[in-house]
């Protein structure tokens, strides 16, 4: 959420023009949502495969064996997604509801 929030901060301009050129509040939402549920995913890709190396190393470095679930790579996937929409909405419904005016002399 705190990512959101500041590229929400860097960005007000830019929203404001694009808000005063026509776009609707649901434009802005539904952009800074995709953008956050990227950003989850881009972070569970990340934490999967730092995950499945660092298994593969334990494995080897204590001779246990590992066995990687599918169904809990899945789960991660879907939780990091649900983690980018549940934060990412407050941000997004801040973007959508911003003033054009008051944005566009916002510094």
């Amino acid at each position: 959420m705190n990512i959101m929030l500041v590229s929400l901060g860097e960005r007000t301009r830019e929203i404001g023009i694009r808000l005063a050129v026509g776009a609707k509040e649901k434009n802005i939402l539904v952009q800074f949502l995709i953008e956050s549920v990227l950003l989850s995913l881009v972070g569970g890709a990340i934490g999967t495969v730092v995950g499945i190396l660092v298994s593969k190393l334990a494995s080897a470095l204590t001779g246990w064996p590992t066995q990687i679930s599918i169904l809990a790579i899945l789960v991660a996937f879907l939780f990091s997604a649900l983690v980018g929409i549940v934060f990412g909405i407050y941000p997004a419904r801040k973007a959508a509801q911003l003033n054009p005016i008051e944005a566009l002399r916002y510094e």
